[in-house]
């Protein structure tokens, strides 16, 4: 029997995928972000324990909130990193005719990115950084992870939403916002592209867990600058 671990949920997420979502936060996440506001979904131990089968019922339940235009959204934690229990529970999502998001940093178990791939019908992917450096020192772990998944995601042709966190004097820079621009360019499937500002929520529940928060000294990003990152980010991705 497939048993997967799930944090919490959220039953009226709006900023998850398309229209109202039922978000599905899963525990677990080998990342450590340094700008993460859920450091209570990291451990792979945490959580309620759950089958697909008790997971959809759940689900099921918040239909009436998310009705025809919105779905479910599988966030976290890293949701990959429960690949057998994800790809059953898309798959009961499927046959229910509930559309369905995968929201995502890209680090997972390559095997299994086919067969997830086929049963979901959106992916958010957040591009934490341009290069290896940037993401050993922004989440602890290379950028060879993203890549693998990223390809996966390009051969399966699934539908593509692309997030980046900015943070001020880390990711907000403009020669960094064309570095993304020249990623990004080369994906086929991309829908969607988001710059979400770097804010500070989420420094005391770090504080309540006894955690160190390592961007004290970093303010939250000022939404007029995103505006002008935006303008840059579209026309490099629109250059010839």
């Amino acid at each position: 029997m497939t048993i997967g671990r799930i944090h919490s949920f959220e039953s009226m997420g709006l900023v998850d995928g398309p229209g109202i979502r039922c978000v599905v936060f899963m525990q677990g996440c080998a990342l450590r972000c340094a700008y993460c506001h859920n450091p209570d979904t990291w451990a792979f131990s945490g959580g309620t324990e759950m089958t697909p089968q008790e997971l959809l019922k759940k689900i099921i339940r918040f239909k009436p909130y998310f009705k025809n235009n919105g779905g479910v959204t599988f966030s976290g934690g890293e949701p990959l990193m429960q690949p057998e229990f994800l790809r059953e529970t898309l798959k009961l999502c499927k046959e229910a005719g509930i559309h369905t998001v995968i929201d995502t940093a890209g680090y997972g178990i390559k095997k299994y990115y086919d067969e997830i791939l086929k049963n979901v019908d959106l992916v958010i992917l957040d591009i934490k950084h341009v290069d290896n450096k940037g993401y050993e020192n922004l989440v602890g772990q290379s950028k060879n992870g993203f890549d693998e998944f990223l390809e996966s995601v390009q051969k399966a042709n699934t539908k593509l939403w692309i997030r980046h966190v900015v943070v001020p004097g880390i990711t907000a820079s403009e020669e960094h916002i064309r570095k993304l621009a020249q990623i990004i360019k080369n994906i086929k499937n991309v829908e969607k592209i988001e710059l979400l500002p770097y804010h500070t929520l989420g420094v005391e529940k770090y504080k309540r867990m006894g955690l160190d928060y390592k961007l004290t000294d970093v303010d939250s990003m000022d939404k007029g600058d995103i505006g002008k990152l935006e303008k840059i980010l579209k026309e490099k991705i629109m250059e010839e």
